[in-house]
């Protein structure tokens, strides 16, 4: 199979870790996106010990280390009181724990630190301001159908390319993902604006009722990263580039911690975004013979658990030791399903359900406090001990299946 050429639609996190993963293991690769440059908008993301085992492995410790913040510890916050519910230690802590550090990382920062590394590499050939447009399969290989007339041929194809994959769509019956009744907004501050210490070096994420506030640092520092989640209906537009009202979001937080009142006081009204949440239930199945799904393609995930670029990371790293290690492409992405379904599928329902959590009020608020501190321990050893790495190793009932 070393000599067989994968073609990867998309050239977001997903796609372009799963080229660096492929490539470390002999593969070529051929990387196509709709895109002109790679560029990527949007803010702040967290990238776990599990997600960080996998760029760590593929040598981009030292650039991630350059352009990533290192929080000192997670911290659930009470909407109007400020009282800590649960939370605990990152910084060296987690690093002993689990091997990896944590990282509040720019999307940007992410994307141009694999884009590099892409670039760097004999074995992958990157095409932007290409648009996939279908594909066929045969027991040959792959036909990737381009705008223009074009046509890509290659042994397998992975749909690397988001919610609204074009390759999920030329697998299964399209479906229109869901709204989810909550929409986003986010906005990046200049730490220089804030008053000193008040944003403390920490994961934070404020509970409240029907909506929740999160706040982090990017950039070593320079930026205070902010993402305010509200259960709202009537307005769908999934856009991340769309302009929020800075008025709007003022007063779905009027009454919360003053903390809260000044970050969004100080926030950019010409640079304050607001966008739907859509996702979609887990898939039975992501593949058929030569071709498979990654990331949002197939298990789009609420940012609930700050876990949704980190599974199309570990799916990554799963997708290339499945193909390194079975010669036959479809047991090969078969492997790779029967191995990440259940916990992508456990990501996504766990997701939503910290969406409720996040927004209790009342009693049960009152009980979700009470456990919070319990609940978050035991997630953190699911999540952060998984090793995507080795995961292609482990036994399935389903890696034989065509």
């Amino acid at each position: 199979m070393k000599n067989i050429d994968i073609l990867v639609a998309g050239a977001g996190i997903g796609g372009l870790t799963t080229a660096l993963c492929l490539a470390a293991k002999g593969f070529r690769v051929t990387v196509v996106e709709q895109s002109d440059r790679i560029t990527e908008i949007g803010a702040g993301i967290q990238i776990s010990p599990n997600g960080n085992r996998v760029l760590h492995d593929l040598g981009l410790k030292r650039e991630l280390e350059a352009v990533a913040f290192l929080p000192l510890q997670s911290e659930r916050r009470d909407w109007k009181t400020g009282e800590v519910l649960a939370g605990g230690p990152l910084g060296e802590t987690v690093i002993e724990r689990y091997g990896f550090p944590y990282y509040h990382i720019h999307r940007a920062d992410l994307i141009r630190v694999l884009g590099e590394a892409v670039a760097r590499s004999p074995l992958i050939e990157l095409q932007t301001g290409v648009r996939a447009e279908g594909f066929t399969q045969d027991a040959d290989g792959v036909r990737l159908a381009l705008q223009g007339n074009r046509m890509l041929e290659a042994g397998t194809l992975i749909g690397a390319d988001g919610i609204r994959s074009v390759v999920r769509d030329g697998l299964f019956e399209a479906e229109a993902p869901t709204f989810t009744g909550n929409i986003a907004w986010r906005s990046l501050i200049p730490a220089e604006r804030l008053p000193p210490g008040m944003v403390r070096p920490a994961a934070t994420a404020w509970w409240g009722p029907g909506r929740h506030f999160v706040h982090y640092y990017v950039r070593g520092g320079q930026f205070v990263n902010c993402v305010a989640v509200v259960e709202k209906d009537g307005w769908e537009i999934e856009s991340w580039t769309e302009r929020g009202d800075l008025a709007e979001l003022r007063a779905d937080f009027a009454g919360w911690h003053d903390d809260i009142g000044t970050l969004i006081a100080t926030m950019d009204p010409d640079a304050c975004f607001k966008w739907a949440l859509f996702d979609r239930p887990p898939m039975p199945r992501w593949g058929k013979g030569r071709v498979t799904l990654l990331g949002d393609a197939c298990h789009p995930t609420l940012p609930f658990m700050a876990q949704g670029a980190v599974m199309a990371i570990e799916d990554a790293a799963v997708v290339a030791g499945c193909l390194s290690g079975i010669a036959e492409p479809a047991r090969a992405f078969a492997h790779y399903e029967a191995l990440r379904r259940e916990r992508t599928a456990a990501i996504q329902s766990g997701s939503r359900r910290n969406a409720r959590l996040f927004h209790m009020h009342g009693a049960a608020a009152e009980d979700r406090n009470r456990e919070a501190a319990a609940q978050h321990r035991q997630t953190l050893e699911w999540l952060y001990t998984y090793d995507a790495l080795t995961a292609h190793q482990a036994p399935t009932t389903e890696g034989s299946r065509q």
